[in-house]
Formats: structure tokens, C-alpha cells, sequence
């Protein structure tokens, strides 16, 4: 079969496997919602939409596959307000309150909202799948790069190295990304986000000689 004549192929078969995954997802996300990840089966979502069980498995090579592309998905749109508050936003210092007020305030509504969603965020912290790896690495990356930000105009300190200031920035986050600590701290959100802020950045401001 030549290249053009396979793509042709898998550009005929593409739509409708996609649809298929798709509908898998939605009754995975209706079903982890109603009865929990925990006790949601394979079999159950295959009865749900009508497919067996094996053909299930042609698309997702375990629930916890069904669970990362969910999972994904949350992440993604905590991830997208992020980005979308930080567009026109200019001073490093900004910058860094925005990361910490929008990841938090959108944490615990996205992970608190529903709790039967919220054991798949368990799941996915305690296991270390790599959604969520692959979304703390990110998260720290924009630290770094706010970091930068401030150092390049002058308002953060660059005598400490930057991949240390970077750990230790990002650590004061960590609690607000992990969904087991995150319920402990939903009572202080109100507070505490802005009191970590000023500490934060008073640590990061150049040293008056």
C-alpha cells in the first residue's frame, strides 16, 4: 500500500474512532460522577454505551487510561484560566499573584465541585500518573519563566541561583495542586493565597544595600 493510499485510510477511519473515544469518555465522566472511580468498572462503562468490554480495549488500554484523559481534560482548563488571566498582565510581581490567586480559586472549584470526580484527582496525585506529572512540571515552568521575568527587569533578587528560588517558589504552591491537601486549605482560601503572595514576593525582592 503506498504512503498516499494509508493516509487516505487512516483519514477515513480517524473521524469515527474518534467519536467512539469520545463517547467512552462521556460515559466514563458521567459514570466516575454518579458512582465514584473507585467502583466504576470497565464492564460498566461498556454496558453504559452498549460495547464490550473488549472493544473498549481497542481505544483505552485500562480504566486508568479512561481516567488520564479525564483527568487531562481538568487539568487543561485550570491551566487554560491560568493563561487567559495572565494575558495583559505586564509586572513579574503581577504575574506571580495572578498564578497564585487563579491556580487556587480554580483548583478548588474544579477539584472540590464534585467529589466523585475529585477520587479520580486522588487517584491520579497518589499514583503519579502522568498527567499530572506532566502538569506540575508545567506549572513549574511557568514559575521559572515569571521568575526570569523579574530578574530581567530588575525587581526580584538574582543573587540566590534560579533553579533554587524556582523549588522553593513552586513548593509554596504545591500544597494548592495536590487534591489530598487541597480540601485542608479550602477554609483558609479567602486569606491565605494573599498572605502567601507577600511572602513570596518580599523574599524575592532585591536586597537594599
Amino acid at each position: 500500500m503506498s504512503i498516499s493510499s494509508s493516509a487516505a485510510l487512516d483519514a477515513g477511519r480517524g473521524p469515527a474512532e474518534h467519536d467512539v473515544r469520545t463517547q467512552i469518555i462521556e460515559a466514563a465522566t458521567a459514570h466516575f460522577s454518579h458512582y465514584g472511580y473507585d467502583k466504576t468498572t470497565v464492564s460498566d462503562l461498556a454496558k453504559a454505551i452498549g460495547f464490550s468490554k473488549a472493544y473498549i480495549y481497542k481505544f483505552f488500554a485500562s480504566k486508568q487510561a479512561i481516567g488520564e484523559v479525564i483527568c487531562t481534560n481538568c487539568l487543561a482548563q485550570i491551566e487554560g484560566e491560568v493563561h487567559a488571566a495572565l494575558e495583559g498582565v505586564q509586572a513579574a510581581p503581577d504575574r506571580l499573584r495572578v498564578l497564585f490567586t487563579v491556580i487556587v480559586e480554580a483548583s478548588l472549584r474544579l477539584f472540590l465541585q464534585d467529589r466523585r470526580l475529585y477520587e479520580i484527582a486522588v487517584a491520579a496525585a497518589t499514583d503519579q500518573w502522568p498527567s499530572t506529572q506532566a502538569y506540575k512540571g508545567r506549572i513549574r515552568q511557568l514559575v521559572e519563566e515569571i521568575l526570569k521575568e523579574g530578574r530581567a527587569s530588575g525587581v526580584f533578587e538574582r543573587a540566590t541561583p534560579l533553579e533554587a528560588t524556582s523549588h522553593a517558589v513552586y513548593q509554596v504552591l504545591v500544597p494548592y495542586l495536590h487534591p489530598v491537601t487541597l480540601p485542608h486549605l479550602s477554609a483558609l482560601h479567602a486569606e491565605a493565597p494573599t498572605a502567601l503572595q507577600d511572602l513570596v514576593l518580599r523574599s524575592l525582592a532585591p536586597q537594599r544595600k
